[in-house]
This record gives C-alpha cells, sequence and structure tokens, in this order.
C-alpha cells in the first residue's frame, strides 16, 4: 500500500519591504511521504517570497510529478510566468525550466548547496532568465522546527533577510543571491 501525503495548512502573513509586498494567504500544502520538514518549510518560505499581489503563484504535485516545478506562477493562457524549485535541481532540469518559463528561481538550502552551484555554474551560464538563492544550512534547518500541521506564520522580509516567526519561535534566514537573472 503506498503511503499518502499529509495535509499542512498555512496561515502565511508577509511583509516584504524589499518589494513593498504586504498580504496575508491560506495555504494548503501536500507533503509527500519523503519530504522532509524542512523542504516543506523551504517551500512555504520560497512561496512568501515570490508571491505577487496577483496570487498566481501555486503549489504543484512537486515530487509526485517529475515535469513541474514546486511552485509556479501561470498566466491567463496557462503560459509559466514564474517556476520555483526548492533544493539542489540537476542543471538539465534548469535548463529545460528556462525555455518554458519567463523566469526561472531556485531556493537551495542544505550543507551541499554550495558544491552544488559550483558544479552546475558553468552549465546553466546562457540561461538568462535563471535567479539562484541560497539559505543558511543552520537557519534552515531551524525553519524545519517550527512546521506544525496547522500554523500561522508571519514573513517579514528586509534587504534580503526574512524573519519567520510564530508561537514555537522564530528564525532568521539570510537569503543570498548566487546569480541575478540576466
Amino acid at each position: 500500500m503506498a503511503l499518502r501525503s499529509t495535509v499542512y495548512k498555512a496561515e502565511l502573513h508577509v511583509a516584504d519591504n524589499d518589494r513593498a509586498y504586504y498580504g496575508s494567504h491560506a495555504v494548503t500544502v501536500a507533503r509527500h511521504p519523503s519530504e522532509t520538514d524542512e523542504r516543506l518549510m523551504v517551500r512555504l518560505l520560497a512561496y512568501a517570497l515570490w508571491v505577487e499581489a496577483d496570487e498566481r503563484l501555486v503549489f504543484t504535485r512537486g515530487l509526485s510529478d517529475t515535469d513541474e516545478p514546486d511552485l509556479w506562477n501561470l498566466d491567463l493562457t496557462g503560459a509559466i510566468r514564474q517556476w520555483v524549485e526548492v533544493g539542489l535541481p540537476d542543471e538539465r532540469r534548469l535548463q529545460k525550466a528556462c525555455g518554458r518559463s519567463g523566469q526561472v528561481i531556485v531556493l537551495a538550502y542544505g550543507r551541499g548547496a554550495d558544491v552544488w552551484w559550483n558544479g552546475v555554474r558553468n552549465k546553466l551560464g546562457r540561461a538568462a532568465n535563471l535567479q539562484v538563492w541560497v539559505l543558511d544550512p543552520e537557519a534552515s534547518r531551524a525553519l524545519a522546527a517550527l512546521a506544525e500541521r496547522n500554523m500561522s506564520l508571519s514573513v517579514n522580509v528586509t534587504d534580503r533577510t526574512a524573519w519567520v516567526s510564530c508561537e514555537r519561535g522564530d528564525v532568521s534566514l539570510d537569503v543570498r543571491c548566487l546569480r541575478e537573472a540576466g
């Protein structure tokens, strides 16, 4: 019998001072059986960092479907405006995403993020619509400790530092840019 996804509900209160975006979002996220709390929380953080006023950024089937990113923003015609990957994706996957989407964003995390970036950086040189951001490994692990099935998170972003707080505590995450879109 296959394991089922676990449903998490989050109320996200986003105050992004860098983009002058302020909003509250009730989101439901399915956590794949092989997904960790850290990856789930980084997906929620990615949503908070790149949600826009039109609120078309949505969670996809992610790990359950290899042809979809973790989040995407589709226009009214179904074309992909934003493709958001969490983790350390393969360079072939990113090249394919850059061809299918107007903007591709990677939010890398974990101990191997810098090693991963050094291995794929040169292979992605022609991908003009690619942005790559990285989180400090200790901070992303601390973010995982805030995970609950029902949670209310406040995310305040200033100078590319995200402060995530809830009843269980708070975490400061430096969102460091490795590559800006050209």
